[in-house]
């Protein structure tokens, strides 16, 4: 997309309902992402569960990949209050098109943390952001 359109589509995302949760593990070398998106998304599951959130929809990667995603969300889910339910569902990007909102939320965020604000002051005040110390 170019500026004017990744603008459009932001203005699309801050007109919908809801709170964009991001989480941010970075700097991460190419050969620790899994290891950082595992640290990520164990970040995640709490923030979500403090807004009553029970089911997280993940774009679909490989198979194993997918399986690692759910091991980590078992695990955290291990921390949550006894009785918790929540739920990750892997769901293929061309099946679910609000699965893009995540791109333009995560590139807004991006964009920011590189010195561009353009994107994010158009978001406001529906994305929250977090810094997740990943280890690598």
């Amino acid at each position: 997309m170019d500026d004017r359109d990744r603008r459009a589509a932001a203005r699309l995302v801050a007109a919908q309902p809801g709170l964009h949760i991001v989480t941010v593990g970075a700097p991460v070398p190419r050969r620790k992402q899994e290891r950082a998106r595992s640290k990520c998304l164990t970040a995640l599951v709490p923030e979500l569960h403090a807004f009553s959130v029970d089911q997280l929809y993940i774009e679909s990667r490989e198979e194993e990949l997918n399986k690692k995603d759910i091991r980590t969300i078992i695990e955290v889910r291990r921390t949550l209050p006894k009785g918790t339910a929540f739920r990750v569902e892997h769901v293929p990007g061309q099946v679910e098109p609000l699965l893009w909102m995540s791109d333009i939320v995560a590139g807004a965020v991006r964009a920011q943390r590189q010195g561009d604000t353009r994107y994010i002051n158009i978001l406001g005040e529906v994305v929250l952001d977090f810094n997740i110390h990943t280890g690598c």
